[in-house]
């Protein structure tokens, strides 16, 4: 029987409508780049307009497109292998592949890739050393099935909870020669990473965002790409739990995010590689993440103190001012900075002798004081130079430049200036690049003879102006003209048949080179979003050879996944205005599961003016970024800490002795970043996933597990409204605990403009230093421990220590590793690995959250302290032992036994309750 008949045409017709109709958030674009119905349906797909905003009006309808398994998976040694062949579908951008290749790799218990690729024409694939499987994991916590044979569709579902982490039966699965997409649902809302972007929050905006990949020099916007491309992201799943998914292809390519949930990949060239990573935790997840793509490079001691910077100096007589500003003050710093401004018409390798004069005499004279010296070096050479111009004629003679298509030399416009002109600044940007600028050429960083080249120059010019490191700049590549100085060829690299969002040009090659470029390694198209990080490898061996035995300090704007095994970062040039403190923070965590925790922001901001309030402010967040740099740009006022008066001044000094006291803590987390792939920066999800409220905080974050910073991100406030996570915390200055009722809630907490809350957190111990004005001599004094006991009267923690500056000392066991376990009111500090001798001493012990009302007794090694080196607040309850001196590679045993009030000393407060309780009996006899 025909179910209409027992309805009526209008209930039928609903009906009918009801089994075709497809919800706004399990819509998937058709035509992301915005056709109209008529394109839309000339493509096969639906129209259908939605009030709801960004819902794609033109979406894939059931069964578009995709794949169909051939036969069935075929078992290998390390996992299984699928044929697909493309279904009967409309050519969505032409040059579809018809046959299709799956290789699944159960590469561990915790790490699973599967590979679509083009078994007949091999695809161009990232050269970055992965770990490829030989045999099959015996034991998973994953498992891999063909959800749908036709069309075809992956699911990778967590086995230990069922959790479905990978599920591309939605959307349209496209592997053309220029445009591949691959969409997913996610098992929740919680989705964090993908980059370079500024972002508003930490966890994404799943409401129709699309997010752009390709390195560009674009400042920061919420929207636009950045410097780096990073296709990597964490997943939260509703039970805790987290995964990883990393997509390993470096063409240009955007993220769309839409709220059923689901992510849409789309790159427009090499193959899709993927990497699950299990945890499961948000924290395991990175270490996973790390050591497939490479962990993060031990920095020197001294890149953790604070360093100055700015585009304008002009003259060294001013950076000889701005350094003695400091010292007048007493503000801790470490390293000074060269831009652009200290070359001859910002031509690299070279420096003016006219406004810098005696720069190389003064690089060497301030070292004896502890001041380290960093120059910016750009990748494009000037090239239209009258007298001889060695980067360029070597570059010539060794043949090494990036070439066009017709296998001559790419010439761009970038710094470099003319001689003999006078640039005009009132002129248009285009206008002043067409009038100054000089053709540049580009090294090719893939070139099998670029070490030379560029070792030859770096170690020249290290022999004239002794840096201790190197900021490698513009190496997106950056271009100031479009292409080349004679344009892009019409060819299909260059106009390819879909551009991503990330280019807003006309052009893939806005700002930067032509796609159709060629290196001796492949095409630029494919290489792009590589050039900087190659570029960081080869300085950084550079540098390396250049320090002999030193550590060098690379810092890359341009970044790939696995950059930082080379290289820092910092986030760009940002604006000083309030939101980007927030913005940074946001960035720093993001970078964190990058795999680069060496990650800072311009402090003060790089355009504009800040007010001496927003600088404070930031230079108190900035105090407690792992890169700490404070950098402004051209024709800015100044703003370094010395620039706004003593009582800024004061300010400043205070919360960086802050940081310089808290140096070997930090140096620790990058050491154990560095052995195990953990963040030095770390969100409050990554230590407290348990508790759900953390999943949105991004306001807050912690160094390691055992320090939450909450800085003041608003103009006007003199508090700030902070979480507290379930567990004992103490405020870092006075060792006060935190009310057990805050646990959990939303406090306020005073913040008046001189101040920074951080509190360290029980179950941590953390030591210390006494600050100095720099590395040098901070570095030769007492030590200290600060002990934050748990619930339990426990904490655990560790130092790592070296000589600051040696090449590979944790891969050498050239170190010290001290541990330190506190439990029954008994701290233990064992040297554990001697690797390194030193003389330092632990000069004092601060014990945080012990109960009682009064100390009976302390001893160190045995000896009786109590009354001699010792300190009890009852208030804090806080013990403080100092002027010890007990050697750091030595092991020693601290401690203490409190007294409780016992019945036969009742406090007024048991006095009262007992005289509460009389006068409710003589109230009932009264009855």
């Amino acid at each position: 029987m025909n179910p209409c008949f027992a309805y009526s045409a209008l209930l039928c017709l609903l009906l009918a409508l009801s089994v075709v109709a497809v919800h706004d958030e399990a819509k998937f674009d058709c035509y992301p780049e915005h056709g109209n119905e008529t394109l839309c349906r000339d493509r096969g797909c639906t129209w259908e307009q939605s009030a709801n905003k960004g819902v794609p009006w033109c979406y894939y309808p059931e069964g578009f497109g995709g794949y169909k398994m051939v036969g069935q998976p075929v078992s290998t040694s390390y996992g299984q292998e699928i044929t697909l062949k493309r279904r009967t579908s409309p050519s969505v951008y032409g040059g579809d592949i018809e046959t299709l290749k799956l290789v699944i790799e159960w590469q561990s218990d915790k790490r699973l890739r599967f590979k679509f690729y083009d078994p007949q024409s091999p695809r161009y694939e990232v050269p970055i050393k992965m770990p490829n499987a030989t045999k099959k994991a015996e034991s998973t916590d994953y498992e891999v099935r063909v959800a749908q044979a036709d069309p075809f569709a992956l699911q990778i579902t967590r086995k230990s909870t069922r959790t479905v982490i990978w599920d591309s039966s939605v959307g349209s699965f496209i592997f053309s020669d220029q445009f591949l997409q691959i969409s997913t649902k996610t098992p929740s809302k919680y989705v964090y990473g993908f980059g370079e972007q500024e972002h508003s929050s930490f966890r994404h905006d799943m409401s129709w965002r699309t997010w752009p990949l390709f390195t560009r020099d674009q400042f920061p916007f919420d929207g636009g790409n950045a410097y780096g491309h990073h296709a990597f992201h964490v997943g939260m799943e509703e039970d805790g739990n987290a995964h990883g998914i990393f997509l390993l292809n470096s063409n240009a390519m955007e993220i769309a995010l839409q709220p059923l949930p689901a992510i849409t990949y789309r790159t427009i060239g090499g193959i899709l590689d993927f990497y699950v990573f299990l945890g499961p935790s948000p924290e395991s997840v990175i270490e996973q993440y790390t050591e497939a793509i490479g962990r993060t490079f031990m920095p020197p001691y001294w890149s953790l103190g604070f360093m100055l910077s700015r585009w304008g100096y002009n003259s060294l007589k001013r950076v000889q001012d701005v350094v003695e500003s400091m010292r007048k003050y007493d503000i801790p710093q470490d390293v000074q900075f060269g831009d652009i401004d200290y070359m001859v018409r910002q031509l690299d390798f070279t420096y003016n002798k006219d406004n810098f004069t005696k720069l190389p005499e003064w690089v060497r004279s301030v070292k004896k004081d502890g001041l380290r010296y960093i120059i910016i070096l750009d990748p494009a050479i000037g090239a239209n130079e009258t007298a001889p111009y060695r980067p360029y004629d070597l570059g010539n003679q060794m043949d090494i430049w990036v070439k066009d298509m017709y296998n001559k030399t790419l010439f761009g416009k970038v710094w470099p200036t003319y001689e003999d002109v006078n640039v005009n600044g009132s002129l248009s940007w285009d206008k002043q690049t067409e009038l100054y600028r000089q053709w540049a050429a580009f090294p090719d960083f893939f070139h099998p003879r670029i070490k030379d080249y560029w070792g030859i120059l770096v170690k020249e010019f290290h022999a004239i102006i002794e840096f201790d490191g190197l900021w490698i700049d513009m190496n997106e590549p950056a271009n100031f003209v479009t292409g080349t100085v004679y344009g892009c060829p019409n060819s299909k690299y260059d106009y390819p048949p879909y551009k991503p969002k990330s280019v807003y040009g006309a052009v893939l090659a806005d700002k930067t080179l032509c796609m159709s470029g060629r290196h001796s390694t492949g095409l630029h198209y494919d290489l792009h979003s590589l050039y900087g990080m190659q570029q960081s490898i080869i300085t950084q061996k550079v540098n390396r050879e250049t320090l002999i035995g030193k550590r060098s300090m690379v810092f890359s704007r341009s970044t790939f996944a696995g950059t930082g095994a080379y290289a820092g970062h910092w986030l760009g040039d940002n604006v000083a205005r309030w939101d980007q403190l927030h913005a940074s923070i946001i960035g720093m965590l993001e970078f964190n599961m990058f795999g680069i925790p060496y990650i800072g922001a311009d402090i003060c901001g790089f355009f504009d003016n800040p007010s001496p309030e927003l600088c404070q402010r930031w230079t108190q967040l900035g105090a407690f970024y792992p890169f700490s740099r404070n950098h402004n740009g051209f024709g800015n006022k100044a703003q370094d800490p010395a620039s706004f008066g003593a009582e800024f001044a004061t300010a400043a000094r205070d919360v960086l002795r802050t940081r310089y006291t808290l140096l070997p803590y930090l140096y620790t987390l990058f050491y154990q970043s560095r052995k195990t792939g953990a963040t030095v920066v770390r969100s409050l999800l990554a230590e407290f996933t348990s508790d759900k409220n953390t999943w949105v905080i991004d306001r807050q974050f912690m160094w390691g597990g055992g320090l939450l910073i909450s800085p003041v991100l608003d103009q006007g406030k003199v508090d700030v409204k902070a979480y507290v996570p379930d567990a004992r915390w103490y405020d870092f200055k006075t060792g006060e605990e935190v009310p057990k009722e805050s646990r959990k809630k939303t406090v306020t907490w005073d913040a008046p403009i001189d101040h920074i809350p951080v509190h360290v957190r029980g179950g941590h111990v953390i030591p210390t230093q006494e600050p100095a004005n720099n590395t040098m001599f901070s570095r030769k004094n007492n030590m200290g421990i600060i002990v934050a006991l748990d619930e339990n009267n426990e904490a655990r923690g560790e130092l790592f220590w070296d000589d600051g500056e040696s090449v590979d000392t944790y891969e050498k066991g050239d170190y010290l590793l001290v541990k330190f376990l506190c439990k029954k009111n008994a701290l233990n500090i064992t040297a554990v690995t001697k690797g390194y001798n030193t003389k330092l001493v632990w000069g004092k012990v601060l014990v945080y959250g012990i109960y009682g009302n009064r100390l009976d007794a302390a001893t160190v090694n045995g000896n009786d302290v109590t009354n001699t080196k010792t300190t009890f607040s009852q208030k804090y309850q806080m013990m403080n032992i100092s002027g010890l001196s007990l050697g750091i590679t030595d092991s020693h045993l601290v401690t203490w036994k409190t007294h409780s009030v016992t019945a036969s000393a009742p406090s007024i407060a048991s006095f009262a309750v007992i005289a509460t309780l009389l006068t409710m009996m003589i109230a009932v006899f009264a009855i």
